[in-house]
């Protein structure tokens, strides 16, 4: 069974028909060639495909694309400059918080969230924002760190 979906895309909108099983992360990646948002566990347990719904970090693996109609979606790319890299993204390859990358986007979504709601996070604030996020080739102490330079004034 299909139906049409309505909903904003890293602030354009679109208009699609989608089976009403697809999942948000499939409908991001094969439909509107998204390809930042990662798919690992499909359980939402890595974290790795994790966006900001309504402003909100969630799994897109475990949500159905037709739940988001009328909402808004912001995914790695929309949080990426067109001329290069984020303060946020900036601090994590100056901290070289990230090996495979695998799990960089949904970490750098979740620090946009945190950095957006709380200015200057504690790094206790930091890491229970990021502990829902596995990373298997780091210690996360440069993770940590790049999110902590992101806060501090004069970022990047």
């Amino acid at each position: 069974m299909q139906t049409r979906v309505r909903l904003a895309v890293n602030g354009q909108a679109v208009d699609r028909v989608v089976d009403v099983r697809r999942s948000l992360s499939d409908f991001l990646r094969d439909d509107l060639g998204l390809t930042g948002t990662h798919v690992g566990c499909e359980h939402g347990v890595c974290g790795a495909c994790t966006v900001l719904v309504d402003g909100e970090s969630a799994r897109s693996c475990l949500l159905l694309a037709v739940q988001l109609d009328g909402g808004a979606v912001t995914t790695i790319e929309g949080l990426t400059p067109a001329a290069g890299l984020s303060p946020l993204q900036e601090a994590f390859r100056a901290c070289h918080g990230l090996q495979c990358g695998f799990c960089t986007p949904g970490m750098i979504v979740v620090a946009h969230e945190l950095l957006a709601r709380t200015a200057a996070p504690t790094t206790d604030e930091i890491r229970e924002a990021l502990a829902g996020n596995l990373c298997m080739c780091t210690g996360y102490v440069n993770i940590v760190r790049a999110v902590a330079r992101a806060a501090a004034p004069g970022a990047a």
